[in-house]
């Protein structure tokens, strides 16, 4: 009887100090169709905390958020001289990056919780995995590792890789709103918005939704044929070639 009475004590316990929240999120455009003039689209995430603890001082929320686009393989070389001109002597391929990687924060990582923490949650671009293929093998390397840092700094350049560490903005202590950008040069497919909720350094919640980035009007029709149609599709273009090819001739013969 003592043993149960402390099971339900112990149990009792770990209930009332067990954090409840609830993260609620939405995105102003789940969907974005990408036309022939698409310059990219910006769009909003809102989110809002709910079943915040009534007992005790309320507590200082931070806001995470990553955005990945679809998965894709990428290879960085590294130039090197020789005979006086610059070759392509190694290289490094990852894969399964994400083509598209924007983070934001309220504040600085370094301040939200401690390194470890950042790691393991992959908090910022310098703490986000990204798998090299190593011979046989796939790893991630130190952070410091020169294709690493080459990977990273192409893509940001590119403007396909982001960081914000105060591009959240918050609208009260339980509600925050950021913005995110699809790029241009976005690939279509499925966007993943991840959010996490820390306090005291700690984690306690997270929260996901998604946007769906495809192509639109002709471009659409024209892309799913070549996909469920993918021979027709290749008759075509070779006849459309030939076509353009004899016009040309005859153009140039006329002349």
């Amino acid at each position: 009887m003592i043993r149960l009475l402390l099971a339900c004590g112990l149990f009792l316990l770990a209930c009332a100090g067990a954090r409840a929240e609830r993260l609620i999120l939405s995105v102003s455009e789940p969907h974005v169709l990408i036309h022939s003039n698409f310059t990219g689209a910006d769009l909003v995430l809102f989110g809002v905390v709910e079943d915040v603890p009534q007992a005790g001082a309320p507590p200082r929320y931070d806001f995470a958020v990553t955005v990945r686009g679809p998965q894709e393989t990428f290879v960085t070389w590294r130039k090197s001289r020789v005979l006086g001109l610059y070759v392509n002597t190694d290289s490094r391929t990852f894969v399964d990056c994400p083509a598209v990687l924007a983070v934001a924060t309220n504040r600085p990582a370094e301040e939200i919780a401690p390194p470890q923490v950042l790691r393991r949650e992959q908090i910022g671009l310098k703490r986000n995995i990204f798998l090299q293929r190593v011979g046989p093998d796939f790893a991630d390397v130190v952070p410091d590792d020169p294709f690493r840092l080459a990977f990273l700094r192409i893509k940001t350049d590119e403007g396909l890789y982001g960081e914000a560490p105060n591009g959240v903005n918050l609208l009260s202590p339980t509600a925050f709103r950021t913005r995110f950008r699809i790029p241009a040069r976005a690939p279509v497919g499925t966007y993943e918005v991840s959010v996490k909720l820390f306090a005291d350094g700690q984690l306690l919640q997270t929260a996901a939704t998604s946007v769906v980035v495809e192509k639109g009007g002709f471009e659409q029709q024209l892309a799913r044929f070549a996909e469920d149609h993918a021979l027709f599709y290749g008759l075509a273009v070779a006849i459309g070639s030939l076509m353009v090819g004899l016009v040309a001739n005859l153009l140039f013969k006329r002349d």
